[in-house]
């Protein structure tokens, strides 16, 4: 930076006040220039950063529109059905599955979307349900077969000149799980289905998640395995000091339809084998639940225990709780209380699919969906469930 020379009119020097006060002017001037190219070329660069920030956005649209288009087809044909029953754009439209198989079903009605469905699986999975700690798998076939091998192959010891006598052959028993259809038959008036607004598909996948999971609840506890799952409280029950396979064993609480100590609860916690009661559960329902939830020990501490995170299960005697209210209530004789390992003891059979078939006509002026899906249930290891008796014997 340079600083102007100034004169005066006559020739003569300006006086040392006034020539600092030019001087002073010229360098504001001059600074002034260099602060606006500073400002200038700082906004050529944030220009510059924006462009490049569109063009980073833009180069990722494709990919996000390319997943939409995955499951745009599905979801819009499936709605159109819903609405209004067109199911032009559903014939022949595959839907990437567990199992590869067409929206059109053999049976009548199609398959759902899988959004809808993955939410019906997703509600069914966290309700209060024996499905939350049993063991569920999915299949294609009819029924699924559960190889349970329940004894030990014999063992002994030999020398090294010494003969080798035959030992016990373990024994295979195979449990055969059929699937059953469960319904839901929830409707709508078309008036509403007619409502661009209203979200047809949540509807319909909270109708149908709320009774699946009602129905199977009920039925994997006191199901009679008639086009229905079978509920491990109506297979045969035996004292546990003479239990036997095929059967599920029980311990008494030693007084008719009450509970007034934590005792018969730890003989049923040690009546379970080591091996199932690392991952046991008890499972019982309100009722029974506030019940033992008065129980204290010797120091006047309670042995209910309620989660310290959300979301976590309340603990008995250091053991998850499941409150599964289609268990009995405390009664004289009643099997109110079960404690085992269920992800090993009872087995859910599932087929993945789930089918939607729409039927405007029996209800009009409603229209009623008819949702089905194929669901079994049963005890896979009698040995990992124990059951509590509320009786003398």
């Amino acid at each position: 930076m340079t600083v102007p020379e100034t004169e005066s009119r006559t020739g003569e020097d300006l006086p040392p006040a006034e020539e600092l006060k030019t001087a002073m002017a010229g360098f504001v001037s001059e600074f002034k220039t260099f602060s606006t190219g500073i400002h200038a070329t700082l906004q050529k660069q944030e220009e510059r950063m924006n462009k490049l920030d569109r063009k980073t956005l833009m180069a990722g649209r494709p990919a996000l529109a390319s997943a939409a288009e995955v499951e745009a087809p599905h979801q819009k044909a499936f709605a159109a059905y819903l609405r209004s029953g067109d199911d032009d754009a559903l014939r022949g439209l595959e839907i990437e599955g567990k199992s590869l198989s067409t929206v059109l079903a053999a049976d009548g009605g199609y398959l759902v979307d899988p959004q809808t469905s993955d939410t019906v699986q997703s509600v069914l999975s966290s309700t209060a349900s024996v499905r939350a700690i049993a063991n569920v798998v999915n299949v294609d076939a009819t029924s699924f077969d559960v190889l349970i091998d329940h004894s030990d192959a014999g063992v002994g010891w030999a020398s090294e000149s010494g003969s080798v006598s035959e030992t016990d052959t373990p024994q295979i028993d195979r449990i055969t799980i059929p699937l059953h259809e469960l319904s839901a038959l929830p409707k709508a008036s078309q008036r509403l289905l007619d409502d661009s607004a209203f979200d047809i598909e949540g509807w319909l996948a909270g109708r149908i998640a709320n009774k699946f999971a009602r129905s199977e609840a009920a039925a994997f506890i006191n199901g009679d395995g008639v086009d229905k799952p079978t509920g491990f409280l109506t297979y045969p029950t035996v004292e546990n000091d003479s239990w036997s396979w095929g059967n599920l064993g029980y311990v008494a609480t030693g007084s008719a339809g009450a509970l007034s100590a934590a005792d018969p609860m730890v003989d049923l916690i040690y009546a379970v084998s080591a091996q199932y009661r690392v991952n046991g559960s008890f499972v019982m329902n309100s009722r029974t639940a506030a019940t033992i939830r008065k129980l204290k020990d010797a120091d006047g501490r309670f042995l209910w225990a309620d989660g310290l995170a959300a979301g976590e299960p309340a603990r008995l005697l250091g053991f998850g709780v499941l409150i599964a209210e289609d268990m009995p209530d405390i009664a004289d004789g009643a099997f109110a209380l079960a404690f085992g390992d269920f992800g090993a003891g009872y087995t859910i059979a599932e087929r993945p699919d789930l089918r939607v078939l729409r039927d405007p006509f029996s209800a009009k002026p409603h229209v009623l969906f008819y949702a089905t899906k194929r669901v079994g249930g049963a005890v896979s290891d009698f040995g990992a469930i124990k059951l509590l008796k509320f009786a003398e014997t």
